[in-house]
């Protein structure tokens, strides 16, 4: 039997993470209720990226209790279906003040799978470390030029509500620099030599319960207040 140790923190922070992500996706799918309808959506979205955060955290802290190492994969994995799903989220939110288009919607969703899936090729080695790392940075990248330049940006501008510009805020920074830990672990295991000890995968859990956890709370909570403001206008 599989005994946690007290010393033992990598497993802890998999553990924290395991159960966040579980209680996030309660409360997100009860705030489904709580909101407007065109805000049921993006939450909904959430509540299914959280969810395969609670999938893929099980595992990979499964997979070092066994053996004290996680495969590159399990972070991966998780990561090529949330990651998307939270774009495809953001996306919504803003969508609920202003017309974005059908194009813009497919150009985001690809390029954020397409953005995990090719770090993957170059951790597993199926691809050259370097070329997949500047791939990868770039999609990212593109996904920021539209969050701050694009037509995203433009609709938030124009729109009356100070609860959707706040949350935007707030989202957008949880996307450049949550997301910066993950191409930052790609450099130094691709890179600098690193070997995953432990410290790598807490660094994840940690960046998991800022990426998944607060980004979905942070929807609900922006939908919660417009929601409001629409019901006493």
């Amino acid at each position: 039997m599989v005994v946690y140790q007290t010393t033992d923190l990598t497993a802890a922070s998999f553990s924290v993470a395991l159960f966040g992500l579980a209680a996030t996706t309660a409360l997100l799918l009860m705030g489904t209720a709580w909101v407007g309808q065109k805000w049921r959506l993006p939450v909904a979205l959430c509540a299914i990226a959280a969810l395969i955060g609670v999938g893929s955290i099980y595992e990979a802290r499964a997979a070092w209790l066994a053996g004290h190492g996680v495969p590159v994969v399990y972070h991966y994995v998780g990561w090529a279906v949330s990651m998307p799903l939270q774009v495809i989220a953001l996306f919504f939110v803003v969508g609920a003040a202003g017309a974005l288009s059908v194009g813009l919607f497919w150009r985001m969703a690809i390029v954020s799978a397409l953005m995990v899936f090719v770090r993957y090729l170059g951790e597993a080695q199926f691809m050259h470390p370097t070329l997949a790392f500047l791939i990868g940075l770039v999609f990212w990248l593109y996904l920021l030029g539209e969050f701050y330049f694009g037509r995203m940006d433009d609709v938030v501008r124009a729109s009356t509500g100070d609860e959707l510009r706040r949350g935007y805020f707030w989202l957008r920074l949880i996307v450049t620099i949550g997301w910066a830990i993950y191409p930052l672990g790609n450099f130094l295991t691709a890179f600098a030599g690193v070997a995953d000890d432990g410290s790598l995968s807490v660094a994840y859990n940690v960046a998991d319960i800022l990426n998944r956890m607060a980004f979905g709370v942070a929807v609900l909570a922006t939908a919660i207040l417009a929601t409001g403001r629409s019901t006493h206008a």
